[in-house]
């Protein structure tokens, strides 16, 4: 069966690519630039912004992955990103239709929400979060997200096209995940958090609310949005304290991950599942990043949220995939757990 994958190139699509070739999937990859030459796939250059090469270049295919999208706020304006995002994905799903197809995987973003760009704080209902949770996004790329997410409602609506939107969080690869940096500082962390944790409450509470106050300056200033970027960011003398950078970045993505190859896993799934309709998933590991206790992150980062709204056990997540296992078969294979050493 032959697919067309956008945005292929990128590392989630290099994984969705590689899973559906040794699949046995007939797999042709379109992407703005020339010169990529991908094992088993068929590349041509088309840039999803041309309706006409796009329903082009679709012609042939039984279902489509559409993953090409600017990814974050920090690589150009709001109004062009948001315009690539959203009436790319207009026309991947109008050519769709004309075609013919009526089953097709889009990339969303664990950013649908309302999280990690986010300019401000939100306050939540329970933990985990699932898909039904009130959203909070004030960062463009988000905005695009949920955007994305509701032409995918529209397509069901209109023409019957059968898609789900893959809330994928931080992918990760294989080398990351395994590496001894990966590993000190997932160590480095867990203390400074079992450190946290053991202070008097009301020393815990003041830090706390400290740490929020800078945190919450340093993203009112759009400091994780275009021309700025959170990569290139330097602070002058020590590093970040770890609990600053734990509210700042962590607490905005809730400690959520995929590798990529359980990305590719949620693709081809999605294209396999016996389903009908248009259904945001989030998809991630099943366990938080520092498979730490999620209660105790809980308690630490989230203390507005009631005790008896907080259904974690162990290290579970903070993202519930159990829509993703229902709809499509979701489960992940590779896991951070297996790569934690020792306390």
């Amino acid at each position: 069966m032959r697919v067309l994958v956008t945005g292929g190139t990128g590392a989630v699509g290099k994984a969705a690519v590689k899973r559906l070739v040794d699949h046995g999937w007939e797999v042709r990859v379109i992407g703005r630039r020339s010169g990529f030459d991908i094992p088993g796939a068929d590349y041509r250059v088309c840039d999803i912004g041309n309706y006409a090469e796009l329903r082009e270049q679709m012609r042939g295919c039984r279902t489509v992955v559409h993953l090409a999208a600017v990814p974050n706020p920090t690589t150009m304006p709001g109004q062009e990103l948001f315009q690539i995002n959203t009436a790319g994905t207009y026309n991947v799903y109008e050519a769709a239709a004309a075609e013919g197809i009526t089953k097709l995987v889009q990339a969303s973003s664990i950013n649908a929400f309302g999280c990690f760009w986010n300019l401000r704080d939100f306050v939540l209902d329970y933990l985990p979060i699932d898909e039904a949770h009130p959203t909070y996004t004030t960062d463009p790329y988000a905005f695009s997200k949920n955007v994305i997410e509701s032409i995918g409602d529209y397509y069901w609506r209109r023409e019957g096209i059968s898609s789900v939107a893959l809330r994928l969080p931080g992918v990760w690869s294989q080398e990351r995940i395994e590496s001894d940096e990966f590993r000190a500082r997932q160590t480095q962390m867990r203390a400074a958090l079992d450190k946290f944790a053991a202070l008097p409450e009301d020393e815990r509470n003041a830090k706390l609310a400290e740490v929020r106050r800078t945190a919450m300056e340093f993203r009112r200033s759009r400091a994780l949005e275009y021309p700025n970027n959170p990569r290139n960011l330097q602070r002058e003398g020590p590093p970040p304290d770890p609990i600053w950078i734990a509210y700042t970045f962590h607490r905005f993505d809730f400690w959520a991950y995929v590798d990529e190859r359980d990305s590719a896993q949620s693709i081809e799934k999605g294209l396999t599942a016996d389903y009908e309709g248009s259904h945001a998933l989030f998809i991630n590991d099943s366990v938080n990043s520092l498979d730490y206790p999620s209660q105790t992150l809980a308690r630490l980062f989230f203390p507005e949220i009631p005790e008896s709204n907080v259904a974690l056990q162990d290290a579970d997540a903070l993202v519930s995939i159990a829509k993703a296992k229902q709809i499509i078969g979701f489960e992940p294979e590779f896991s951070v757990r297996n790569q934690t050493p020792e306390a």
